[in-house]
């Protein structure tokens, strides 16, 4: 079956955005859990052009300017304030093009007894955290927040076995800098996987003024930044294999939108999410360690944590089944019991910190939407 209107996250009312062909691969049933892992496949149809500005980014512009001043010249008890006051000067808007979906989403997952509306005036403020987050590194020696890492002795547990671990990392507004700084603070030198365009801005302005700020503070808290096209991963998985095969660390961020593959399964009350499969495979086809990995602002500003889990390791006797039919080729079985245990993790983290997600599941199966090409 063939879905054409999956296209890209952002801006997909733009003629400049791509436009990919949706396929499904397999439905996979896991008997542990009693339910289906659907993989999809992900192929570009149309590249699309590259916007050279667009209003986004003068708003990104006035938003980072404005906030490298906040954490200047403010004290470190008011910054949390001024992101919700300045959070709500376009929540009309917000509320106007974004609540609806968002609103369905979350209750999908988390059921009737949430206000979607508190969660999502709290999910913009910590959206402009995550922007003074940004400029706070960007001024020196103004900020030093404590930040807590978990599950730190795991992690070197399984190194000791020689094949690397991947950290698959879910997108709370922390992550981005704290986990990579909670990491590197503990001593674990990890590499990111990164597409080209991560950032705030996808147009040739955002890539050349926007982004790099960013990506500058993340890479110091790394050992080196695995880059590619989103429509490219061969070179890709031959970077990564040899990282794993050094033991290396590998930072994995669950986005469908930078792989050829994902799977989409059911979270929560009645919603569906999709995660990345990339993880799951290297994992299934090897010896890799797999951890999920949820970053949380505690006290605005002042105290984080960094989460990870216990290594997501399937069933013994369902290893060992999958294992035969391994020989190079992928075990979509395998991966399909991964992806179950980092979908129970991802929940778990959902649960504590809702308002901090940045990217919400679907009350809907992608199957069961309208099946019309996006743009």
């Amino acid at each position: 079956m063939r879905l054409s209107w999956f296209a890209k996250s952002r801006n997909r009312k733009l003629p400049s955005a791509a436009t990919f062909r949706t396929e499904i691969i397999a439905d996979v049933f896991v008997p542990d859990h009693a339910e289906d892992v659907r993989f999809f496949s992900r192929k570009l149809v149309h590249p699309g052009r590259l916007r050279r500005f667009s209003n986004r980014d003068l708003r990104e512009s006035l938003l980072s300017v404005f906030y490298i001043m906040v954490a200047a010249a403010l004290p470190v008890r008011w910054w949390a304030p001024v992101c919700d006051r300045v959070s709500r000067f376009r929540l009309k808007r917000h509320v106007l093009k974004e609540f609806a979906d968002y609103a369905a989403a979350t209750r999908a997952v988390l059921g009737d007894g949430i206000d979607p509306r508190k969660l999502f005036e709290a999910l913009l403020a910590a959206r402009h955290r995550r922007h003074l987050q940004l400029a706070a590194h960007l001024v020196a020696g103004r900020w030093s927040p404590t930040i807590r890492l978990e599950g730190l002795d795991g992690l070197r547990s399984a190194l000791l076995r020689g094949h690397g671990a991947i950290l698959w990392c879910d997108q709370f507004t922390a992550q981005t800098m704290i986990g990579k700084r909670a990491l590197h603070e503990a001593g674990v030198e990890a590499h990111q996987v990164s597409v080209n365009t991560h950032g705030l801005s996808e147009t040739a302005f955002g890539l050349r003024f926007l982004n790099p700020p960013l990506v500058n503070v993340e890479n110091r808290f790394l050992k080196s930044r695995i880059v590619f096209d989103r429509d490219g991963t061969y070179q890709v998985t031959i970077r990564i294999h040899e990282i794993l095969k050094e033991n290396g660390v590998v930072m994995m961020t669950n986005t469908i939108h930078a792989g050829s593959t994902f799977a989409e399964v059911a979270m929560g009350e009645s919603g569906w999410t999709y995660l990345a499969s990339a993880p799951a495979n290297f994992a299934a086809r090897g010896k890799t360690a797999l951890f999920a990995m949820s970053t949380f602002e505690v006290v605005p500003f002042r105290e984080y944590r960094a989460v990870l889990s216990q290594e997501l390791v399937p069933a013994p006797s369902t290893v060992s089944a999958a294992s035969m039919a391994r020989d190079g080729a992928k075990s979509i079985a395998l991966q399909a019991r991964y992806i179950l245990l980092k979908r129970e993790r991802l929940l778990e983290a959902l649960k504590l910190y809702p308002e901090q997600m940045m990217s919400w599941s679907r009350h809907q199966r992608l199957t069961e939407r309208q099946d019309r090409p996006r743009h």
